[in-house]
């Protein structure tokens, strides 16, 4: 009997059930913010998500309990928060990995801000802020499918950009009749960039030009040139996206 108050005296505090419930939820929401960039197909996806927020919450607890020996009976004063300070300082060594520049266009902010987000909800929960962590969590889930639908209905910048990439057959002169069609539908063209591709289209050449254009001014949608676009013959695809910093 001796011997096991002795050993159960030598294990730390903080190993309990309600610890690995913090543990477990972290798991929990973490997860379900990695399915979301998962199912996005981004470039951090489930599981590194749920890792990012599983190990920030398990430091959290190393940081409140694990140094519990050292600290009792020994005058020894620790500032727990150290350690939650350099997990934030942390994350910032996989956000910027996340974050690269391609033309003038910021790609990644966003997955980059989800991975520290998803980091501080599991420091939430290994701290034992359930409902916290919770609210946050729904937040999360609020901003990123409410205020994607949101931003699409905002009145945009008159100075703002998107680009245009079209897929065409080389050597028949299209090129020029979407530069046409783009000035015929009131958008104004700052850059144009073309790519040989690899494959065909029918017998010829295939080829990728990528136009950065300037908003209609007066506020015409990207959709009615997409459209005029494809109508065009030899055009075989057209999509947009947006060129402006902060994009996913």
């Amino acid at each position: 009997m001796q011997t096991l108050l002795t050993a159960s005296r030598s294990i730390p505090d903080g190993q309990g059930l309600k610890q690995i419930g913090e543990l477990a939820l972290a798991f929990a929401l973490a997860s379900l913010i990695g399915l979301e960039r998962e199912w996005r197909q981004k470039s951090a996806g489930l599981r590194t998500h749920t890792l990012v927020g599983f190990g920030s919450a398990l430091f959290l607890l190393v940081s409140k309990y694990g140094f519990s020996d050292v600290v009792n009976g020994t005058g020894v004063v620790l500032d727990p928060s150290r350690v939650a300070a350099q997990v934030v300082s942390g994350l910032g060594f996989i956000g910027g990995g996340l974050i690269f520049v391609r033309r003038d266009a910021v790609r990644g902010l966003t997955t980059a801000a989800t991975v520290w987000l998803t980091a501080a909800v599991g420091m939430a929960c290994g701290a034992g802020l359930v409902i916290l962590a919770l609210a946050s969590a729904l937040a999360y889930f609020i901003t990123a499918f409410g205020y994607r639908s949101l931003g699409a209905r905002l009145p945009r910048a008159p100075d703002a950009v998107f680009a245009l990439r079209v897929v065409y057959e080389d050597g028949r002169g299209i090129l020029r009749e979407v530069l046409a069609t783009c000035t015929e539908q009131g958008f104004a063209i700052t850059r144009v960039a073309t790519q040989s591709l690899e494959g065909s289209i029918g017998d010829r050449p295939a080829v990728a030009v990528t136009l950065e254009v300037g908003r209609h001014p007066q506020r015409r949608h990207a959709e009615d040139l997409v459209a005029a676009v494809d109508e065009i013959d030899g055009v075989h695809e057209v999509t947009t996206r947006e060129v402006e910093e902060g994009g996913d």
